[in-house]
């Protein structure tokens, strides 16, 4: 609630000025998003306050905003009345327009009282004289009520936005498409809160079709006839392995390596035994390679070898291998 409305509601007994006040505020929080029932609480802050000038103030802009011209026109003439403040002109002079009277329109626009308006009233007053020279069939002229200096203005405000908007489709009235397109671009680059559609004109006018619009990562174009998009690079990824016959051929491999190694071992081990055998004698190393022949002992002797060597030792000493000799036994006979 704005210092004017506090201040006219302080004339009021305290349980009515509370009642009223409600009112006036539910009607300007549900104004943008339900206008129908804006109206019925402004209404009604009306029927209980007619006096006050923030409450006809507030019951105007309500009738506005459903299309009631003739009641919002009357409330706003008398709130002008009661206060002398000249911020509604503009809506008083839009109403006119409603109602059929561009002439009349024109007339509040250039009252001598707008010269004192802020910035945003007086181009919203030059917004409504353009349009009422279009209702009279005169585009060129409407072209020329736009032409002031804030049409230089960069800032993002929503009086300049609606101001490049009007201007651009006035050009494109005009069969100045091209200058329509960079004004609707204007509007767009600075309409950060949405009070026009100049995106959905200006995609009219580039042969695209606006599919989406995401008020946080941008707007995203398709193209109605056709346009080039450049593709996103792919991110490079991890080295995919294909399972199929070159991944068994490959495991093969590596078993046949791995094979391969056992086998060289194998036969490592297998040469390492035939030398050590090698070194031992075998029964085949008696046909190749004869032995040395021993020493002949001295007769006399007689060795504790094996048959075989005593047998040849006693012989070769001449004596008596235990045998009873011819000689004995004819003795004893």
């Amino acid at each position: 609630m704005d210092a004017d409305t506090r201040r006219d509601l302080n004339s009021l007994p305290k349980s009515l000025a509370e009642l009223v006040g409600k009112h006036i505020v539910a009607a300007g929080l549900l104004m943008d998003e339900d206008p129908e029932r804006a109206y019925v609480h402004a209404s009604y802050a009306r029927r209980k306050a007619s006096r006050l000038p923030s409450v006809r103030e507030a019951s105007g802009v309500a009738a506005y905003t459903v299309g009631k011209w003739q009641e919002a026109l009357s409330d706003l003439r008398a709130a002008r009345r009661m206060s002398g403040r000249d911020n509604f002109l503009a809506v008083m002079a839009d109403c006119e327009r409603g109602l059929g009277r561009p002439e009349r329109a024109l007339e509040i626009t250039g009252d001598p009282a707008a010269e004192a308006l802020d910035a945003e009233e007086r181009i919203e007053l030059r917004i409504v004289a353009s349009g009422a020279r279009r209702d009279m069939g005169d585009p060129k002229g409407a072209l020329a009520e736009l032409q002031v200096p804030e049409l230089k203005e960069r800032r993002a405000r929503p009086w300049i936005a609606r101001l490049f908007y009007a201007y651009a489709d006035v050009l494109e009235e005009l069969g100045r498409e091209e200058d329509a397109r960079e004004y609707f671009s204007r509007a767009a680059a600075v309409d950060t809160d949405g009070v026009t559609d100049a995106d959905e004109r200006l995609a009219t006018l580039e042969g695209v079709e606006l599919v989406d619009v995401d008020l946080e990562d941008g707007i995203v174009w398709t193209d109605a006839e056709e346009q080039d998009f450049e593709e996103p690079e792919e991110t490079p990824s991890a080295p995919t392995v294909e399972l199929g016959r070159d991944h068994d051929r490959d495991h093969r491999h590596v078993r046949d390596d791995v094979q391969g190694d056992d086998d060289e071992d194998v036969v490592d081990t297998e040469d390492e035994e035939a030398v050590e055998a090698s070194d031992e004698p075998g029964p085949d190393d008696a046909s190749v390679t004869e032995p040395e022949p021993e020493p002949e002992r001295e007769s006399g002797t007689v060795s504790g070898a094996g048959t075989e060597d005593g047998v040849a030792e006693t012989e070769a000493s001449g004596e008596p291998d235990g045998r009873p000799d011819d000689r004995d036994v004819r003795e004893r006979d």
